[in-house]
């Protein structure tokens, strides 16, 4: 009989399978087998905080069954961390194994990794398990109590989560900060130095007054210092006296420069990076990494170790050696240590896997596209992590000049030579910020010494403006969710796609709250502020830690957190809130106040977000981002006309015509619900792009209520041809055949016969009609190596690949749309994998329930006892028809639980 291999995925079976031999079967269970039910909390919170499990994957354990049959020993081979434990264990509940189970893991899949971990294997570690099982309830606890309270205050669609509901606060919070900031300006002068280098400095004071940056700016763009502000005036009139001034230096320090590598890779530096340097998201970097890790190419991608092991420090200090020469290794290995306050989930840092490493190039044949990229950036970080540091020398220079009107202007320099690149010859790590970008560049100086007159090219006033603070990145929220301790490497990713399905949008990388995130971070953060308490939220991390190290009980915290020990827990603070949450008030976002005092705000509401002054409203533009809409740009938008008052009336059928502003831009519309019958819709059609909503007259809205136009019938073949305005422009239509027309005008002149032979031509260059060649050509693709283009298709613009298609989301624009933003909509799509069908109803009277009786002569009804002997009724203590195992945790799709194993009882 052969040994049953059970892992998560068939990628990683199918690698796993090469390295074992003929006596071994290695399976899948396709991720997570059994959960929480989709339905209704699925916690007894009265009895322990018992969960109830459902099988997940009823036919994938149906074929492990059938496979546990033919063998004589069972190895559960799931990732070694929380959710892989669990896996391992719910496996075990389910199939019930009577052969001897051992649980096998690896950090790598190498063939010395699998061999290694089939010698030494272990028990399932139920601290994991725990903390894994809490986690879950956890999430489901703090969902089921606090969502319905959005739901009821804010809206459908709303939702809390321990880690999402801060994250979304962070990106609310930077909004916010740009709504405050008021911009300032402020002058300084560049000059340019005529040596051999030439180099270039920067005013810094003028008589011992400190020239004003843009640090010295408070958000209101008020200076936080004595300083010397200049203007452009000021800036101009200065370089005027300076000029023909000699300078002449008044100091020179010079400091030796030393920079050291950063660690290997964990889950979080990896996502930051793999956005950085390659555009990626972070669940496209994690989706990658998991299939370079199935097939062996890394080690496991989900860690918080900066670890290496020997065997590692080994295998990169050679390649070092190799590539490089000895000079780029330090003396002795180096030991890097994390930032992580309890490193936990797999023990080594992300890194190529094996005992010798594959460079790229040797690779280039197996791997291609985003495979080939992020395996590069894993190597190159992991053998820079243990060379040598860079080493050079730092000069700061400062030159005095003194102007025509006896002011002593004061210049400053920088420059860094590096003398020995160590690591940077191999790596440089990225940044969010620009300006650091620049910190390991090369800029040299000419030598200069106290005393010495240096002739200048040129000075030339230069206007800045203070910038508001950078809203985050996927890279940057990440950095930032890991340097506050909330959520593990692990739910990084799922956290990112999550809030930007429901709260977030992107402009290029930027993350953007919708209005309705500031109305859920305004109810969590006046009613549930210790579910968006940063502090609180890593602590319940590290608590979650020390239940899987056996220091906290997983009940005794539960109960804690949900019922409370003195203070009210999650289930006392819903009941006693949610009567007391005014609606209006968290829905209620503050702009500014009009000339008359009249507070101006922001609501999301059920047809988009609208601005409102008293009684006053009007919609808010779709792309219109919230530092954007100002008190100003608030006022423009409720003083557009609302079209509540009629423009004229029809002449024809006597119904009032209105010019109104909507959600997608402005329009006119005919008749109103007063005036048309019952469940009559009124006619409306959108304004041409040079037509303004205020002169808008009676005549031209008659007239643009034409559209669309039917000019006549083909008398080839009888089809109605049709001219209208779209989304994307005018156009003429017969059937599925369109073709586009170069101005909105020409929608009122066209007659049958030009349509007719503009319909006849081949489909030309433009935005109509499948055929048409590309908006633009984007790049290639990493994935799949074709060619990327822009097309507009009939449910607007999008990027292929010629495989795979992916429409524009809010915030993208034909105009400005990146290679990076294409990719990542292309890998969105390809994750999200074949669209679901939609399954049509059955008819009234055919709906099959579960447990219906049979037909007559059989016995099994819902609740009674099954045929073949069985006596598993629901709820009941047996699963699958077969006696509970003594001593096992839990019995599967029941929930019941006995006394846990031992550590390593299998």
């Amino acid at each position: 009989m052969a040994k049953l291999v059970i892992v998560e995925s068939p990628a990683k079976a199918k690698t796993i399978s090469r390295f074992l031999g003929s006596d071994f079967v290695v399976e899948a269970s396709v991720g997570h087998v059994a959960d929480l039910p989709e339905k209704g909390l699925g916690v007894d919170v009265d009895n322990g905080f018992k969960p109830t499990y459902e099988i997940t994957r009823k036919d994938v354990i149906r074929n492990l069954r059938a496979a546990l049959k033919q063998a004589d020993e069972l190895y559960l081979a799931t990732d070694e961390d929380r959710e892989g434990e669990a896996i391992s264990w719910h496996l075990l509940e389910a199939l019930k194994p009577s052969v001897p189970v051992k649980r096998m893991v690896f950090h790598e899949i190498t063939r010395a990794a699998i061999e290694h971990a089939v010698e030494h294997w272990r028990g399932i570690d139920y601290g994991l398990v725990d903390a894994q099982e809490t986690r879950r309830i956890l999430d489901r606890l703090y969902g089921f109590e606090v969502s319905p309270v959005l739901w009821r205050k804010i809206g459908p669609g709303t939702s809390a989560g321990r880690v999402q509901s801060p994250a979304v606060r962070l990106i609310v919070e930077r909004e916010r900060e740009r709504m405050r900031f008021r911009s300032a300006g402020y002058w300084d002068l560049e000059i340019a130095f005529a040596t051999v280098p030439t180099f270039t400095g920067t005013l810094v004071a003028v008589d011992g007054r400190r020239v004003a940056t843009g640090r010295d700016f408070d958000e209101s763009g008020r200076p936080r210092a004595e300083v010397l502000v200049l203007d452009e005036a000021g800036a101009t009139g200065l370089a005027q006296r300076l000029d023909g001034a000699a300078f002449a230096v008044s100091s020179v320090e010079e400091r030796p420069y030393r920079s050291s590598p950063k660690p290997p890779f964990i889950t979080s530096t990896l996502q930051q990076e793999g956005g950085r340097k390659l555009g990626m998201s972070a669940q496209q970097v994690m989706r990658v990494a998991q299939g370079l890790y199935e097939r062996g190419y890394i080690t496991y991608m989900r860690t918080d170790s900066v670890t290496l092991s020997e065997q590692a420090v080994s295998a990169a200090r050679a390649q070092v050696r190799e590539l490089y020469g000895d000079r780029f290794l330090p003396d002795q290995p180096r030991a890097h240590r994390g930032k992580a306050r309890s490193a936990q989930e797999a023990h080594e840092a992300i890194r190529p896997a094996g005992e010798a490493f594959r460079t790229p190039d040797q690779l280039a044949r197996e791997l291609s596209g985003a495979d080939l990229r992020l395996y590069e950036l894993v190597w190159k970080r992991t053998l820079a992590s243990q060379m040598a540091d860079a080493t050079g020398r730092s000069v700061a220079v400062r030159l005095v000049a003194t102007s025509a009107a006896g002011e002593r202007a004061e210049a400053a320099a920088s420059g860094r030579t590096i003398g020995f690149p160590g690591y940077l010859r191999v790596y440089v790590e990225g940044t969010d910020d620009p300006d650091a970008a620049l910190e390991d560049r090369e800029t040299l100086l000419p030598d200069l010494a106290e005393g010495d007159q240096v002739p200048v090219e040129r000075i030339e006033p230069t206007g800045h403006a203070t910038q508001p603070p950078a809203r985050y990145t996927e890279a940057s929220l990440v950095k930032r969710l890991e340097e506050l301790g909330i959520g593990r490497p692990s739910t990084y990713a799922s956290i990112m796609e999550a809030i930007q399905r429901r709260f977030v949008w992107k402009r290029g990388s930027a993350l953007i709250p919708t209005w309705t995130a500031f109305a859920v971070t305004n109810l969590m953060e006046r009613h549930f502020a210790d579910y968006v308490d940063y502090g609180f939220t890593a602590r319940m991390e590290d608590d979650l830690d020390e239940i899987a190290d056996g220091r906290q009980q997983r009940v005794a915290w539960l109960s804690q957190f949900y019922f409370g020990n003195g203070a009210p827990g999650l289930k006392g603070l819903v009941t006693e809130h949610v009567d007391e949450i005014d609606a209006a008030e968290v829905n209620t976002i503050p702009i500014g106040v009009d000339e008359s005092g009249e507070p101006v705000v922001v609501k999301p509401g059920k047809y988009g977000p609208y601005v409102k002054r008293g009684d006053d409203t009007a919609s808010v533009p779709e792309d219109l981002v919230p530092d954007e809409l100002t008190l100003e740009r608030a006022l423009e938008l409720l003083a557009t006309p609302k079209g509540d008052t009629p423009i004229g009336h029809d002449p024809a059928s006597g119904l009032p015509i209105y010019a109104k502003a909507g959600r997608f831009g402005p329009y006119v519309q005919l008749g109103d619900a007063d005036t048309l019958p019952e469940g009559a819709k009124p006619r409306t059609s959108s304004l041409f792009k040079d037509m303004r909503l205020d002169d808008v007259t009676t005549e031209q809205a008659l007239t643009l209520l034409t559209l669309p136009r039917t000019l006549g019938v083909d008398p080839a073949d009888g089809q109605e041809v049709v001219a209208a305005n779209g989304r994307y422009g005018p156009y003429v239509r017969k059937g599925n055949e369109s073709r586009s027309l170069d101005a909105e005008a020409r929608l009122l002149t066209i007659e049958l016969a030009e349509a007719l032979a503009l319909l006849a031509q081949p489909k030309q260059y433009g935005r109509r009609g499948a055929a048409a060649p590309p908006l633009a050509e984007l790049g290639p693709d990493p994935t799949s190596g074709r060619p990327i283009v822009l097309k507009d298709g009939r449910f607007g613009p999008y990027v292929t690949d010629g495989e795979t298609n992916a429409s524009l989301r809010k915030g993208d624009s034909p105009e400005t749309i990146t290679l990076e933003r294409a990719v990542e909509l292309l890998e969105d799509r390809r994750a999200a994998g074949p669209a679901k069908k939609r399954v049509a109803k059955k008819a009234a009277g055919a709906k099959k329930a579960a447990g219906a009786k049979k037909a007559a002569g059989t016995k099994k009804a819902a609740g009674t006892k099954k045929a073949a002997g069985t006596k598993k009724a629901a709820g009941t203590k047996k699963a699958a028809g077969t006696k509970k195992a003594a001593g096992t945790k839990k019995a599967a799709g029941t929930g019941e639980r006995a006394a846990p194993p031992r550590p390593g009882q299998a």
